[in-house]
């Protein structure tokens, strides 16, 4: 089957964040420079390294029926929030079932639900366990309630690629309309897992910040004093359309999406490499016909790590140039592991709309190995004609996504 080179567009944005319970408050949030990250009150934390993450602004189970909240894992509640949201906002497109696709990426799926239910098994025995244990627990959990609740017949997919999976499922809603497999795509990524053995286990890594005393300024992308991420939960899902399908509807597009590209290093399973993230820049730019150039600004993936963000920097320079705007807003919201992504390609869709690049927060010191315009201090404001979002995950695993400013 030949490759359809028909526009592709994002008519519906949807998110529930640690800085807001849908998209408007989470990018009002961005802009003002407000931190999601917060110290965890329970007593399960007291006796670990790390006790702060980015907590959900607003609970999912207030906003879905109760009922069906009880049947969800946590995962599976934050992407049908962001999903209902995105339908609601591209105008919920009347599209043939066969022709409309989910696909939701995450990190870790069900694992509240793994954990917790083994804790059941173990104290209180089998007839105990919840007989939703592995709805709630599968990966596709969320991808496969969000078909359901759409009534989407054309594919429900869940790339699992760590913190690359948001981005990955946004590339590949891109695919499926070039192929020809669908006309409207409900793409993006969900992640809840803060429990004391990720954290237990990213603090052993030495991977996550322990400034467990002040936890707003704990994420800190590109300053010289980063010590690791923070964990957050949440969801972003956008509406793709084939451009014609969304023409001929008279539907509102935020943004194009032009190009996308997904490589592997193929060198360690946690430790990034600049080849690969380099191709997936280069990729995504000759896919979107686009030269380094025309890059105005890169939403980075910059989790705050020592040594991720200067691999980061380092691969922006070299494939797109050290003239883009660069933000890096895990600095508000923690890291939303499998959400990570589309969180990412949300905050640039919104970067071209809105004329207005948020500021990376806690940026008091550039690292002076760090060769790039990172934003700073304020937002900065001004008309943008191509933005390139990136994201990437242990494994190896790189995904770069190009959004061009709507016409």
């Amino acid at each position: 089957m030949g490759v359809d080179t028909d526009t592709v567009v994002v008519t519906g944005l949807g998110a529930t964040t640690p800085l807001g319970g849908d998209t408007a408050s989470t990018w009002a949030a961005m802009l003002e420079g407000r931190s999601g990250i917060g110290p965890i009150e329970e007593e399960w934390a007291a006796g670990l390294p790390v006790r702060i993450a980015g907590r959900l602004a607003v609970e999912p189970a207030t906003v879905l029926d109760r009922v069906q909240a009880r049947r969800l894992d946590r995962c599976e509640q934050v992407a049908l929030v962001a999903a209902r949201e995105a339908w609601a906002d591209a105008g919920s497109p009347d599209v043939d079932p066969e022709r409309l696709a989910v696909v939701i990426g995450t990190g870790t799926g069900g694992a509240l639900t793994m954990l917790g239910q083994d804790d059941v098994l173990e104290a209180s025995g089998v007839r105990r366990v919840s007989p939703h244990t592995v709805p709630m627990l599968m990966a596709n959990g969320p991808a496969a309630w969000v078909s359901i609740d759409l009534g989407a017949r054309a594919g429900a997919h869940t790339p699992v690629s760590a913190c690359a999976s948001g981005a990955e499922a946004i590339a590949t809603g891109l695919d499926l309309i070039r192929l020809g497999r669908a006309d409207v795509v409900v793409a993006g990524g969900a992640e809840a897992c803060i429990h004391p053995l990720p954290l237990a286990g990213f603090a052993q890594a030495q991977a996550h910040s322990t400034r467990n005393d002040e936890p707003a300024r704990a994420s800190r992308p590109f300053d010289v004093d980063r010590d690791g991420f923070v964990i957050g939960e949440g969801a972003a899902v956008v509406v793709l359309e084939r451009g014609s399908f969304a023409a001929a509807r008279s539907a509102r597009a935020h943004a194009g999406l032009t190009g996308a590209a997904v490589t592997s290093d193929a060198h360690h399973i946690t430790a990034a490499h600049t080849d690969g993230q380099i191709r997936a820049m280069r990729r995504a730019l000759a896919v979107a016909g686009l030269s380094p150039l025309d890059i105005d600004l890169v939403h980075a993936h910059a989790t705050s790590t020592p040594l991720g963000d200067l691999v980061e920097a380092g691969s922006i320079a070299e494939a797109i140039g050290t003239h883009p705007a660069v933000t890096a807003t895990k600095s508000m919201t923690g890291h939303l592991f499998g959400a990570a992504g589309a969180v990412g390609a949300l905050a640039a869709v919104l970067a071209l709309r809105d004329g207005a690049v948020p500021a990376t927060a806690n940026l008091d010191a550039l690292d002076p190995e760090v060769k790039l315009d990172v934003v700073a201090g304020a937002p900065r404001r001004g008309r943008h004609r191509a933005a390139v979002a990136n994201a990437f995950g242990f494994g190896g695993h790189n995904v770069s996504l190009v959004f061009t400013a709507a016409l």
